[in-house]
């Protein structure tokens, strides 16, 4: 059976290189994107395919052109044993954050996914800062000894992580792709359609108003 790019890159990785490759593999993904599936997306870089996990909203805030499937993603690396996984994000900023957070002791990378798929960044450090154990607890996977660990470990920690928003290129776009995504699965779409719907509005997200984004997007999954 052919080796996926991820299983070639862990057999290229020999014992020599592993210590400094374990957490620099791959960095940033710029391709085509060739499959979603609920929580994943396949990229094309070059004739060969990467299947990456993906936090809610991300390619409707990576995509490039409306109508493009090309697609910026930064990546984290995270390497198991004889395993490789995937993680990509529409920004510098999600990565960063990513990786805070699966520093928090019981959070994994899947969790940290969920997470930042119920909460960007902005939204995530005021709900940290606020206390607000209510609002984390509503995230599936997230118990208050959790929540109480997520509060005490990044009070401090994402505050200063997040004054990169102000320089995010794209505030409204992030946040405007992750609500649409919202409203969509909320209404019963399953999150690869959702996705598929919201890469292709392009660089209309950001511009027009979210009512009128909902319903061109509506419209497309119609």
């Amino acid at each position: 059976m052919p080796q996926t790019a991820q299983q070639s890159a862990i057999v290229a990785c020999s014992a020599e290189c592993a210590p400094l490759n374990r957490h620099s593999l791959i960095g940033r993904l710029v391709g085509n994107v060739v499959a979603t599936n609920d929580g994943t997306v396949t990229v094309d870089v070059g004739g060969v395919g990467y299947e990456v996990h993906i936090p809610g909203g991300t390619l409707g805030r990576s995509n490039g052109a409306a109508g493009d499937s090309r697609v910026t993603l930064y990546v984290h690396t995270h390497v198991r044993e004889d395993t490789l996984d995937l993680f990509g994000f529409a920004s510098e900023l999600d990565r960063v954050v990513f990786k805070l957070l699966i520093a928090v002791p019981n959070v994994g990378p899947k969790t940290a996914l969920g997470i930042l798929s119920a909460l960007p960044p902005p939204e995530l450090a005021s709900a940290v800062a606020d206390r607000d154990l209510a609002r984390l607890t509503s995230i599936s996977g997230i118990g208050k000894k959790t929540a109480e660990r997520l509060v005490l470990e990044l009070k401090e920690k994402l505050p200063r992580v997040t004054d990169l928003g102000a320089r995010d290129a794209q505030p409204r776009k992030h946040d405007d792709g992750a609500r649409l995504l919202g409203a969509l699965t909320n209404m019963g779409f399953r999150q690869a359609e959702a996705e598929r719907a919201i890469v292709a509005l392009g660089d209309r997200i950001g511009k027009e108003p979210l009512a009128e984004l909902l319903k061109a997007a509506l419209a497309k999954l119609g």
